[in-house]
């Protein structure tokens, strides 16, 4: 199984640390995508290898696709390549995971309409607006999307995520 992180700096380090690792421990591949080949570095000073830049990612390749949050989705989100990335996991219902302020991709990628999902209160009104149904709530599993409000809700999230991801 192979799973795709995409993300660039300013990501929300355990958000993205938290999963990676989580999915190699359960025998996944992980390839961590970003605007370019330079590593990236979180909030929090913590620097992850980008394997590929989001422009040369296949995403018909991927299992799972995964939005940490942090700073770095309000840069993605502008990306071309990033929504028709999120786009194609979200039509061809495959799994995923999105936290904090990860739900501002799938706003842009305008994948929201009709869904219930949570996330950073800060996107607490960009997803009514764009269709979708916001609530306060740890984390929510609407069919092939996993969302989560911060890092606290790690916990319940990888447990949703892995669920939906061995299906």
């Amino acid at each position: 199984m192979k799973a795709l992180i995409i993300s660039a700096d300013q990501f929300e380090d355990v958000e993205l640390l938290a999963p990676q690792y989580r999915l190699l421990e359960a025998g996944w591949e992980v390839t961590v995508a970003a605007p370019t080949t330079d590593p990236i570095t979180g909030k929090k000073g913590y620097e992850v290898a980008v394997d590929r830049t989001v422009a040369e990612i296949d995403p018909a390749a991927f299992d799972l696709l995964v939005l940490p949050g942090g700073k770095a989705p309000a840069v993605l989100r502008e990306d071309t390549a990033v929504q028709a990335i999120t786009q194609h996991f979200m039509d061809g219902g495959k799994p995923v995971a999105a936290i904090c302020h990860g739900p501002e991709i799938l706003v842009a990628a305008d994948r929201v309409r009709g869904r219930t999902l949570t996330g950073h209160a800060d996107v607490r009104e960009a997803v009514p607006a764009a269709g979708g149904d916001y609530v306060d709530e740890e984390v929510v599993v609407d069919g092939n999307l996993v969302t989560s409000r911060v890092p606290r809700d790690i916990p319940a999230w990888l447990r949703e995520v892995m669920a939906l991801a061995e299906v």
